[in-house]
């Protein structure tokens, strides 16, 4: 037998696992998208805000700028001074305490070389590195004083390398000169062309403990040497001209001390030529000011300084405000650096959503500019009935059926004879025993006659026509109601799609002209910027519509915060005026009564408390029989599909 083995899938995607779902995505861009937004702009918005579960780049940002304010009050850049200082102070007390009661001339000669010391800290621990001291707890203070400054030292160059050298004795520290040269000698092998992984891995074998962070491989480990070092320069240029001079004399005399000068200026030049376009200055970031008081050591503080030097650049990409900003540019690494793997899994969460969105079909890139698709729209209006119907009370209206035997709708259950010029589907089992009780067996095949076809029953509804009328006008954008009309108009195109197929919908909308809207237009719709509500023109096309369907039963909705104050002329040019003329008044008027005269029930909803226009709609309601609705922006979706639903029941029984 042909041998198996199983494990983890690596040929790309896996292709079990369940489709990304961005409905949620679709459903949060509409929002925007109705309230005017463009759908790239709307993205935008949606990557800040984040989805649920998800945090948005705004939550990320908040994170980062929290952080940076921890770093500057964790304490002081110049603590090393402060401590180094202090440790130097303690041991010339205990030598001149030591020196004090003793009246020979040697005591004085030794006062008077330590009342000669230098004033700067690194100038009087050069001198003292081969003063021989009487006091055995001076030389203790002065060792420990080394040590701390060797083990600072090195850690601003190798992160968490005091941790792994436990003594800095001269054993200690040829073990690190010894890294350090292979280090070296191993980038410039890789200059060469002559490095190889397996010579990675034998070096982190023998020197890893110098390198908490445990790089994957040389490139890694110079990004991170190479960072540090930027960090320990960037450090240096945030202190005062005197304070700058005194640690960078200090961490010279240290890696004398320790032997290691030659051997760190070698790797920093290999550094240098491999990565030159590195901010080796420390130019590109900032003075850090630190507003702790706790004095940090000088590992700490490169450490802190590092740290907000990537969060400044995490930060800037995250804002994502300069020209072709792109998610992309979020460095992962730095995300997890600073915010911990669920910030990466969330930024990861985020670069999906644009992706997946274009891949399932709910957004299109048209020449570089995003476009949302007809699947897209279609959403939109199933989620905004959800949310109509979710408000509606329980036990609501049903499908309002017409029980007749017709050619559309629901199954009864029931058969009977099938008639020519029927479209109902056929019923086979009741056909074929027709025909078996006509007198076929069960051993012969059985042959069909035209009397034996039975076809099923359904129930046939009543089909409408519906009308809605929405206005366009300026001021329904400056009454914060124009999202609310259009997810209205897409709740209602879902709800005749999805229950009521056989009805015909005509969205229309009218401000100085009238034109018709198709579902696809309405969410990236918006308002017109001119002068005039004509209601007259939007009338004269719904009049149309109907006169094409007299089969069907007429359902006329408006929805407009104004009166008409506009109309259209014998030559097709629209008429504006203010107040509205009695031309206006009456041509709108006399649509109203064929509307009328068609059977076709005018509902109107008002959007503004008006004192002409309650006038005019109650005219309205008065020759026609409809009714006027005064409805919030927030309730109109449910007003509106209510009243249809009403309608449809109304004419169908």
């Amino acid at each position: 037998m042909t041998p198996y083995r199983y494990g983890p899938f690596d040929g790309g995607p896996d292709p079990l696992e369940p489709p990304y779902d961005v409905r949620g995505a679709v459903d949060a861009l509409g929002d925007s998208i109705l309230s005017g937004e463009d759908p790239a702009s709307a993205l935008r918005d949606l990557i800040k805000r984040g989805l649920a579960g998800r945090r948005g780049l705004d939550d990320l940002l908040r994170q980062v700028r929290e952080r940076q304010r921890e770093l500057r009050r964790s304490g002081r850049l110049d603590g090393i001074l402060d401590q180094a200082r202090a440790l130097l102070d303690t041991a010339i007390g205990q030598e001149r305490a030591e020196l004090f009661p003793d009246p020979g001339d040697d005591a004085r000669m030794r006062e008077a070389e330590l009342d000669s010391l230098p004033a700067d800290t690194a100038g009087a621990i050069r001198q003292l590195s081969g003063y021989q001291w009487r006091s055995q707890a001076a030389a203790q203070t002065f060792e420990r004083l080394r040590e701390l400054l060797r083990k600072e030292v090195l850690d601003s160059q190798f992160r968490g390398i005091k941790d792994a050298v436990s003594d800095s004795n001269s054993e200690a520290m040829g073990r690190v000169k010894d890294m350090m040269a292979a280090l070296t000698d191993m980038i410039e092998a890789d200059a060469r062309g002559e490095h190889a992984q397996a010579d990675f891995d034998a070096f982190m074998e023998q020197y890893g403990e110098f390198f908490p962070e445990q790089p994957q491989n040389l490139e890694e480990l110079v990004d991170s040497l190479v960072r540090r070092m930027s960090a320990a320069q960037r450090l240096l240029n945030s202190l005062t001209e005197e304070q700058r001079d005194e640690l960078a004399g200090l961490m010279a005399q240290t890696f004398d001390d320790a032997g290691l000068a030659q051997e760190m200026a070698r790797l920093a030049a290999a550094l240098r030529e491999r990565r030159p376009d590195a901010d080796w200055e420390g130019l590109s970031g900032r003075r850090e000011q630190m507003s702790g008081s706790e004095p940090l050591g000088l590992g700490d503080a490169t450490t802190a300084v590092s740290e907000l030097a990537d969060l400044a650049e995490l930060e800037e990409s995250l804002r994502q405000d300069y020209p072709g900003a792109m998610l992309d540019d979020v460095d992962e690494e730095a995300v997890r650096r600073a915010l911990g793997r669920q910030a990466v899994d969330d930024m990861e969460a985020l670069k999906r959503i644009e992706r997946e969105l274009e891949r399932q079909g709910y957004l299109t890139n048209n020449e570089g500019k995003l476009e949302l698709t007809p699947k897209a729209v279609r959403r939109l209006g199933d989620t905004a009935l959800r949310k109509v119907f979710a408000k509606l009370a329980e036990g609501g209206h049903g499908d309002h059926d017409q029980h007749d035997v017709g050619q559309v709708g629901e199954l009864t259950g029931a058969t009977r004879q099938w008639r020519f010029g029927d479209e109902q589907p056929i019923d086979a089992a009741a056909t074929v025993r027709n025909a078996l009780l006509r007198g076929g067996t069960w051993r012969t095949a059985v042959k069909l006659s035209v009397s034996d076809f039975e076809v099923a029953e359904t129930e046939r509804r009543a089909c409408a026509a519906v009308c809605l009328l929405v206005d366009l006008s300026y001021s329904m954008a400056l009454r914060g109601t124009w999202s609310a009309a259009k997810q209205t108009a897409l709740a209602l195109y879902s709800l005749v799609r999805t229950r009521f197929p056989q009805d015909a919908l005509q969205v229309i909308g009218f401000s100085n002209y009238a034109r018709e809207l198709k579902e696809t237009d309405l969410a990236g719709l918006g308002w017109d910027m001119v002068q005039g509500t004509n209601l007259h023109h939007a009338l004269v096309l719904a009049g149309r519509f109907l006169d094409r369907r007299p089969e069907h039963n007429p359902v006329v909705l408006v929805i407009t915060d104004g009166e008409p104050t506009a109309h259209l002329r014998r030559d097709g040019r629209s008429w504006f005026d203010w107040p509205p003329s009695p031309e206006t008044l009456e041509l709108t008027m006399a649509e109203v009564d064929k509307m009328t005269r068609r059977q076709a029930t005018m509902n109107i909803f008002m959007l503004a408390d008006d004192e002409r226009l309650t006038s005019f709609v109650d005219e309205v309601a008065k020759r026609n029989g409809g009714r006027v609705l005064r409805a919030m922006p927030d309730s109109l979706g449910e007003y509106v599909v209510s009243d249809f639903l009403r309608s449809r029941r109304a004419r169908g029984r």
